[in-house]
């Protein structure tokens, strides 16, 4: 007889750490129905390799976050670690620094169709795994005005692609996502419910 939802949550042997300081990942793990502690990670996310493309970066910068975690883990601890990026006609889409990096990034996004990658590492005291969840998004071709007004009044600075899919520009701009819409907020939260039971 399988467990019940209630039972798999209650009786989860793992203490999870959260190694994000996202206020979006934190909010998806506990809606997944999960308790977690929060520790954010301090790790060099440019030092990834620049021959890596597309899903490969962030398996790599989640794995990197892993290994950068300086408390030992517990044998009962689980650290789950995370990292997205927007792909776009070969090119990356990291966190925009500015307002003039911010408005590059909409421009070359607008009217065309990307994908968000996220890719989630889990870690304990003996074991680890990977792995990845791809949405394609589809912006509709944006006004100028329309980008000026996101980026000075939702200052998106620490988003992959320098916007937030639960953001204005989302309401506004996105005329469809196939895949994960939870995947393009920076963590895909059902292959992340069925790894966690499986892990």
């Amino acid at each position: 007889m399988t467990n019940s939802v209630e039972e798999i949550l209650n009786e989860f042997p793992y203490q999870l750490i959260l190694g994000s300081a996202s206020p979006r990942r934190q909010e998806l793990l506990k809606s997944l129905g999960f308790e977690f502690l929060s520790r954010p990670i301090k790790a060099d996310e440019s030092l990834w390799p620049k021959d890596l493309e597309a899903q490969e970066i962030p398996i790599f910068l989640a794995e990197l976050k892993a290994d950068a975690y300086e408390e030992e883990l517990k044998n009962n601890q689980l650290l789950i670690t995370a990292d997205t990026v927007v792909w776009c006609e070969g090119k990356v889409f990291n966190k925009p620094e500015n307002f003039a990096e911010g408005k590059k990034m909409l421009e070359a996004l607008s009217g065309k169709m990307h994908e968000v990658f996220t890719a989630v590492c889990l870690k304990s005291a003996n074991k680890q795994t990977t792995f990845y969840d791809a949405s394609k998004v589809y912006f509709k071709k944006l006004k100028s005005d329309e980008i000026d007004y996101y980026l000075t009044n939702y200052s998106p600075y620490d988003k992959a692609g320098g916007y937030g899919v639960q953001d204005w520009i989302g309401y506004i701009g996105i005329e469809k996502i196939d895949g994960s819409f939870y995947n393009v907020m920076g963590l895909p939260v059902k292959k992340l419910f069925e790894e966690l039971i499986k892990f």
